[in-house]
């Protein structure tokens, strides 16, 4: 079958946003040809600096055929009715109706087909239509016109079973022509090359040879390899970085790799300083010495241009903008090592943190009592964890960070070691705002972990207060990964901390600041109104949810089941998060076992019949099974298998030996299986009823101290 190309040639296209842009065109595209009858084969897209790509193979050449069925009135309806139907259904006369017999009433149906379309003709229609709601994040007008579009759209190029479909969209008419390289295509620098494509199965071919590489994975590729060639044949080695190649990608169509220098002097700054500024600045990979790990005085720039000199002057251009960039970044270094971290900080009470949540300060203090409070639970000195958080937000004063965001923790380890404080409380400086994504590592000395956990606790503590809570997609203030940063904190590092406690000491400290601010402006404090609840019970219990599905998130990706997850969460006091998962493990493991399997479904039945039976007497069966009344043999051994059985499962659960739980509660299998097999629960005598189900009560009550098992899923 046929193949469909698509391409939308423009302006330049931030690269943040081609590969977006693509995938969307794609969607778009797929699912106006399924609407038009359509089937699509396989698909594929392609993006780059001046051009977004759909290709779909396998395009039948016409949609089918279809029945339409217009149900009309019943037979005996007025005659104006009838009249109205023929007309609206297209038919000549009521005759041409078919009769549905009907014991309601017999009524007409008229049936039309619908003959299928062409396939170019249902592409023609549906691009226009996408191009003028393509979803750009933001868009422009140009010239006279009245399309938006990222940047001006010069072309569309859109060929079916290698034959051009016409449409026009704002005066741009379709066809089979795009354009080479801006400046390598054509005669001269103001008219790049116009590329007549014939075959789909040609255009990436075609583009090359017109200076285009097409594919972004492909340049990419070139680039990486062109960046290690550079890089090994100066005796160094390249520092990778996976966004930046995939932003250079995203600037090029020709990539060509060259490479740089800057003056030695420059390695006085802190390395981060100086990668980020060429990267932040230029888009140029930084080097390092392959035997030192020493950042080099070099880098590598990607060009877009193959020029006659083999690039010397661009490399010189660019070395030139590099020298000023980081002479600017060693300027803004010199002068924040002068300053002490100490007065950094008490700037902070001249930034608002959030306007319900006061400043910088305000939050710096609430961190540092708790940092202190966590120490000895993580391990770490308490001195020594208040020292870290008291200076944990002085950079974010420091006019390197007001350059360079990112290096935000960074920039103040530095000025910490320069002025004396203890490497632990640098480090920490540096380590509490990770990780900051699902690629970070962790922290794991002490008193980083301490301060990282403060960190991010008192931020969800804060905005639950305030009902700042993640919304669907929505959370600015990065809240699911704050709480995902405290779980692979904890979980990591194998850590036993108390969520409920620290929920709760954070709402204090809340409570406390908005007393003190109301009550006493004359001592520094911010007067910035903060809302809070006078009472913040609610935060510790709408946190707790909420950490149990980021919990889910982390163990899902980690092959856990979520429904044991829940089965855990729905016990109470589940506020350790390394005792739940090790609780989650233990049960997954005992589920995978034949005993597991069997007990499950037996202790289900038991949940199920308890269910049924105490909303018929609209009770609950508690307490303990009257001896004198068990009468079967199979009923009597039960009572004794979970009277037995909840010592050795209340004995290992206080050790928090879990494997030793479960393996007790494996021991229910036989009796259980007896007692349904023998025993019939609701026997006529209400008080042996009421018995048998008050033993089956038993056996709910033991098993909610291990999990929740009406939450396991089959």
């Amino acid at each position: 079958m046929p193949n469909l190309l698509l391409e939308l040639f423009s302006e330049e296209i931030p690269a943040r946003l081609q590969g977006r842009a693509a995938d969307d065109l794609a969607k778009l595209m797929t699912e106006a040809l399924t609407k038009g009858g359509l089937t699509v084969g396989a698909t594929r897209t392609l993006s780059g600096p001046r051009r977004i790509v759909f290709i779909a193979d396998d395009v039948p050449a016409h949609s089918a055929a279809t029945v339409e069925e217009r149900k009309g009135p019943r037979t005996s309806a007025p005659a104006k009715a009838l009249e109205g139907f023929v007309k609206a259904a297209g038919l000549t006369s009521i005759d041409e109706a078919q009769v549905v017999k009907d014991p309601k009433g017999d009524y007409y149906l008229a049936k039309s087909e619908k003959p299928g379309r062409a396939a170019s003709d249902i592409i023609a229609e549906a691009v226009p239509e996408i191009i003028r709601k393509f979803p750009w994040p933001k868009s422009m007008r140009w010239g006279t016109g009245r399309l938006r579009w990222i940047r001006p759209l010069h072309s569309i190029l859109c060929l079916f079973d290698d034959k051009p479909v016409a449409f026009e969209v704002d005066g741009i008419r379709s066809g089979d022509i795009t354009f080479g390289h801006r400046f390598l295509s054509g005669e001269n620098i103001t008219q790049p090359k116009v590329v007549k494509i014939d075959y789909i199965s040609d255009y990436a071919e075609t583009l090359m040879h017109a200076k285009v590489v097409v594919a972004g994975e492909h340049r990419a590729k070139v680039i990486l390899e062109g960046a290690h060639t550079a890089a090994s044949d100066a005796g160094l080695a390249l520092v990778e970085d996976h966004g930046l190649l995939a932003e250079n990608a995203g600037l090029v169509e020709w990539p060509v790799v060259l490479s740089g220098q800057f003056e030695e002097s420059f390695l006085d700054v802190p390395e981060e300083i100086l990668m980020t500024s060429m990267k932040a600045h230029q888009k140029c990979f930084s080097l390092r010495s392959a035997k030192t790990g020493k950042l080099a005085n070099r880098f590598i720039l990607v060009s877009n241009l193959e020029a006659e000199d083999g690039g010397k002057a661009i490399v010189a251009g660019n070395e030139r903008v590099i020298r000023a960039r980081l002479s600017d970044a060693k300027f803004f270094w010199e002068n924040d090592r002068k300053r002490p971290l100490e007065g950094l900080t008490a700037l902070l009470g001249q930034v608002t943190f959030h306007e319900k949540l006061g400043t910088q300060l305000e939050r710096v203090e609430r961190i540092k009592a708790l940092a202190r409070e966590l120490a000895p639970i993580v391990g770490a000195d308490p001195d020594d964890a208040k020292r870290a958080a008291h200076l944990a937000k002085a950079d974010l004063m420091s006019e390197t960070v007001g350059e360079f965001p990112e290096l935000q923790g960074i920039i103040g380890r530095y000025i910490a070691l320069a002025q004396g404080e203890k490497p632990a409380v640098a480090d920490a400086i540096a380590e509490h705002y990770k990780p900051q994504g699902p690629s970070d590592a962790v922290p794991t000395a002490p008193v980083s972990v301490a301060v990282a956990l403060a960190d991010k606790l008192d931020m969800l503590v804060g905005f639950w207060a305030i009902d700042e809570k993640p919304t669907g997609s929505k959370d600015p203030f990065a809240l699911r990964r704050a709480a995902l940063g405290v779980i692979r904190i904890v979980l990591e590092n194998g850590l036993r901390v108390n969520l409920t406690n620290a929920f709760e000491r954070q709402a204090r400290e809340f409570q406390h600041d908005l007393a003190r601010i109301r009550g006493d402006t004359s001592r520094g404090r911010s007067s910035v109104p903060i809302e809070i609840a006078p009472d913040l019970s609610h935060v510790v219990w709408n946190l707790l949810p909420f950490f149990a599905d980021r919990l889910k998130v982390y163990l899902r990706d980690q092959g856990a089941r979520h429904d044991l997850i829940d089965a855990v969460f729905a016990l109470p006091g589940q506020d350790d998060l390394l005792m739940v998962v090790r609780r989650v493990e233990a049960l997954g493991r005992f589920l995978e076992t034949d005993d597991g399997k069997s007990l499950l479904a037996l202790v289900r039945r038991a949940l199920n019949i308890l269910r049924i039976e105490e909303k018929k007497d609209a009770r609950a069966f508690d307490g303990e099974p009257a001896a004198k009344l068990l009468k079967e043999a199979e009923e009597k051994a039960l009572a004794s298998a979970v009277k037995a059985v909840g010592k050795d499962v209340r004995a290992a659960l206080a050790t928090e030996d879990f494997e030793a739980a479960m393996a007790a509660l494996a021991k229910l299998r036989a009796p259980v299986d007896a007692f349904f097999d023998k025993v019939t629960v609701n026997a006529d005598a209400a008080d042996i009823r009421e018995n048998r189900l008050t033993l089956l009560a038993q056996i709910r009550a033991l098993t909610l101290d291990i999990a929740d098992f009406s939450k396991i899923e089959g």
